[in-house]
This record gives C-alpha cells, sequence and structure tokens, in this order.
C-alpha cells in the first residue's frame, strides 16, 4: 500500500512538471521580455555580438608577437654528387673527381618569432572593427525591435482570434434561438417561409465565421508561439483581454512627443555603413605606407648516417637569425590610385543614402503619427457605432417579435451589428499596432 501511495505520488509530481513544461501564461510585457531572450532571431543577435567581439580581436592579435615552431626531417635516399678538379687529390689536370658531401639523414628544429612594427592596414583594420562592433550591437537593438512588433501584432492576433471566437458563439446561440421560434411559428402557420429562410441564411453565414475563427485562433496561437521561441503546440495562456489592452495603449500625448533622429536604429545602421566607408578609404589610402617586421629564429641542426636524432650523444648544431622586412610601395601602375577613388566615391554613395534615411524616417514618422491618431479615432468611433448597432438590432428583435419588423430588416440589423463588432475589435488592434510601430520609430527609451 505504501508503495502504491509513493508510486502516485511521484506520478502526479512528474504528470505536474511535465505540465508546466508545456504551458506558459504572459501578459503582453511578459511575452515581450520572454521573446527577447528566446525568439529564434534574438539568440542569433546575441551570438552576432559575440562573434563581432571575437573577429575584433582576431584582427588586434594579428599585430601582436606570432610564434611558429617548425620540424623537419630530410633523408636522402640517393645523395647528390659533385664533381671536384681532380688535381686538388693529386689527380691529372682538367679531370675531376666524384665526391658526396655531408650524411644521408638531417633534422631541423626551428622557433621563430614575428613581430610587426608598422602596418597602416593594420592601424586602419583595429579602428574598423570598433566601428563592426557597434554595427552588430545596433543591428541587435533592430532584430529586438522587430520581435517586440511581433510579439504584439502576434499577441494581439491570438486575442482578436478568441473575442471573435466569444462573440460570434453568442450571436450564433441568439441566432438559433430566434430561428426555432420562427420556425415554429411558420409550422403554426403564424409566420412566412421566407422568414425562416432569412434567418437561416444568417444562421449559417454565422456557423461557417464561426467554425473559421476557431481555426484561426489555434493558427494565431502557433504564430505567437513560433515568435516566443516556443514549440508550436505548447499552450500558451494570455492574461491580458483586449479591450483593457488597447484602452492602455491609448496615449495621445505620444503624438507629440519630441523626436531625436540619432536614436532611430535605422539612422544608426547608416551611419554605421558611413563609419565603414571612411574606414576603407583610409585602408586604401594606407596601403601607400612602408610596413616594417621584425623576426627572430631559433633552431639546431643535427645529421647523421641512419636515425638517431633521439639517442643522447647525437650532436645539434645550433643557429639563430635576428632581421627585418620593410617593404616600400613604390610604383603599382596606378592601381592604388583607382582603388582610393572608388573607396571615396562608396564614401560620398554612403553619405547621400545618410540624408536619404533621414528624410525617409521623418517621413514614416509623420506617418505612423497620422495611423496612430487615425487608429485612435476609429476605436473610438467604432465603439459608438457599436453601441447604436447593438440598439438598433434590439429594436428589431422587438419589431420583428411583435411583427411590426419584417425579417428582412432583423436581417439587416443583423448583418449591420455584426460587422460593428469586428470593425471595433479590428480597431482595438489597429491602436496597439500603431502605438508599438511608433514607439519603434522615435525609440525613446
Amino acid at each position: 500500500m505504501k508503495r502504491t501511495c509513493l508510486f502516485i505520488a511521484l506520478f502526479l509530481m512528474y504528470s505536474l512538471q511535465y505540465a508546466q513544461e508545456e504551458s506558459a501564461s504572459f501578459t503582453l510585457d511578459e511575452a515581450i521580455a520572454f521573446a527577447l531572450e528566446n525568439n529564434y532571431s534574438a539568440v542569433n543577435a546575441d551570438r552576432d555580438i559575440i562573434d563581432a567581439r571575437k573577429q575584433k580581436w582576431e584582427t588586434i592579435a594579428s599585430g601582436l608577437p606570432q610564434i611558429t615552431g617548425d620540424v623537419s626531417y630530410q633523408n636522402f635516399l640517393k645523395q647528390p654528387v659533385s664533381l671536384i678538379p681532380a688535381e686538388f687529390f693529386g689527380g691529372e689536370p682538367g679531370e675531376f673527381q666524384p665526391i658526396v658531401f655531408g650524411q644521408p639523414q638531417q633534422a631541423t628544429a626551428t622557433a621563430t618569432v614575428r613581430q610587426q612594427i608598422f602596418d597602416g592596414s593594420y592601424i586602419v583594420g583595429v579602428q574598423a572593427t570598433r566601428a563592426f562592433l557597434s554595427y552588430s550591437q545596433n543591428n541587435k537593438e533592430k532584430t529586438q525591435q522587430e520581435v517586440r512588433k511581433a510579439v504584439v501584432e502576434a499577441y494581439g492576433n491570438v486575442l482578436l482570434a478568441r473575442e471573435s471566437v466569444n462573440i460570434l458563439n453568442n450571436n450564433l446561440e441568439a441566432l438559433r434561438d430566434n430561428l426555432y421560434e420562427t420556425r415554429k411559428l411558420y409550422e403554426n402557420g403564424l409566420a412566412e417561409e421566407e422568414s425562416v429562410e432569412q434567418l437561416q441564411i444568417t444562421f449559417s453565414t454565422v456557423e461557417s465565421q464561426l467554425s473559421n475563427a476557431r481555426r484561426l485562433e489555434g493558427i494565431t496561437l502557433q504564430m505567437l508561439n513560433l515568435v516566443l521561441g516556443l514549440p508550436l503546440d505548447t499552450a500558451t495562456q494570455l492574461k491580458e483581454n483586449l479591450d483593457d489592452l488597447a484602452q492602455s495603449y491609448v496615449d495621445p500625448t505620444l503624438i507629440d512627443s519630441p523626436f531625436v533622429m540619432e536614436n532611430n536604429v535605422d539612422y544608426k545602421l547608416v551611419n554605421n555603413l558611413n563609419e565603414q566607408r571612411y574606414f576603407e578609404l583610409k585602408l586604401a589610402k594606407s596601403r601607400a605606407l612602408p610596413t616594417l617586421n621584425a623576426f627572430l629564429n631559433y633552431g639546431s641542426t643535427a645529421f647523421s648516417d641512419s636515425f638517431t636524432f633521439f639517442d643522447s650523444d647525437q650532436q645539434w648544431f645550433d643557429s639563430s637569425i635576428l632581421g627585418f622586412d620593410l617593404s616600400i610601395p613604390i610604383f603599382s601602375s596606378l592601381r592604388r590610385s583607382a582603388s582610393t577613388q572608388r573607396a571615396k566615391i562608396a564614401l560620398e554613395k554612403a553619405r547621400t543614402q545618410l540624408n536619404e534615411t533621414q528624410e525617409k524616417i521623418r517621413l514614416q514618422l509623420e506617418k505612423a503619427k497620422s495611423d496612430y491618431q487615425l487608429a485612435i479615432e476609429q476605436y473610438e468611433t467604432t465603439q459608438e457605432n457599436l453601441d447604436l448597432a447593438e440598439r438598433i438590432e434590439r429594436k428589431n428583435q422587438i419589431k420583428y417579435k411583435e411583427g411590426i419588423a419584417s425579417s428582412f430588416e432583423l436581417r439587416q440589423a443583423q448583418t449591420q451589428l455584426y460587422s460593428a463588432q469586428q470593425e471595433y475589435l479590428q480597431s482595438m488592434v489597429d491602436v496597439i499596432n500603431a502605438k508599438t510601430e511608433l514607439e519603434v520609430i522615435a525609440n525613446n527609451k
């Protein structure tokens, strides 16, 4: 009995832990924070920062002392023969004596230290790595903005789909009652067949819309999970409702807030491009400068008739070299000049692109302000229209039951109500998305 209880307790604990791992619950701000840590693009953006730092050190290290070691072994299977005048050995003048120099096996071990003393391209390269790191950081910020926008849009779409399901379900229930009552009246000869048919058309339309809305609810939830970096089938729960979220995103004062161009991420990225082109021009100019390097070599060589290089009595002969390499560019058939001119052109193009980007950002800002203002106005208008449509539909319901209004008039009022409901839901999502877009462009921190 005790074993059975223990097994059940362990099973429940495992099931609870597994269920927690397969579900998640977020407010919108919590979802954004989670996505910035787990979204696939955000994760890779962090890796790009690490990669940029490694690349910076890789460039710096190329100008620091470099030590290399070399070991070589040679075995002359057939040694080369040299001819020496025979008279050196007492022979006749004009004759030659074949002689083999050295021993057939040779081993050499050397170590070389190289140090760059001056190289203009190295100096420019180190400066450029700082600009590249800045670009990677700005690109990460751009990625974070895109992730934030995607989360807000996906979160809002899930709420929109769920609200649509709820509203359509309520509408369908009301229509089912109307259709049932009207069909009974028709069977008793108190209503026309057209009234039943009109309501049946409306009922079938709403039923189809409800089925589609339920499918969309599942798809939008999977899209949210994808943006969050969660498995698609995670049972994600949303802590906020669409109405409260939309009201919290209504902030007309945001339209008049000051704008600083230097805060915009697109501006930062294009400015990084200008820095890159500037360093490319410096690099092209630096190729006309001389380069100076120093090296120190130390080695040891051994000779033998057989492979005895690891024996303790093997004799090794040491050698060492200290030297400098100075390279002075003299004439390149104007190749360096052409490269420098091309770099100048690229820099001028980048500056023009920067000016264009500034104008585009200003235009985007004005459009975002206009869209946000319109979204707020439409949100307020659709809310009023929904109230009117609900009152009109209720009046027509009463008139229809009293026989004053026709089924066609009731259907018109219902269709108008359903359209007003969807427009109201969409206006709330538009307010949320429009404010997010404006905040991204302004990027006020």
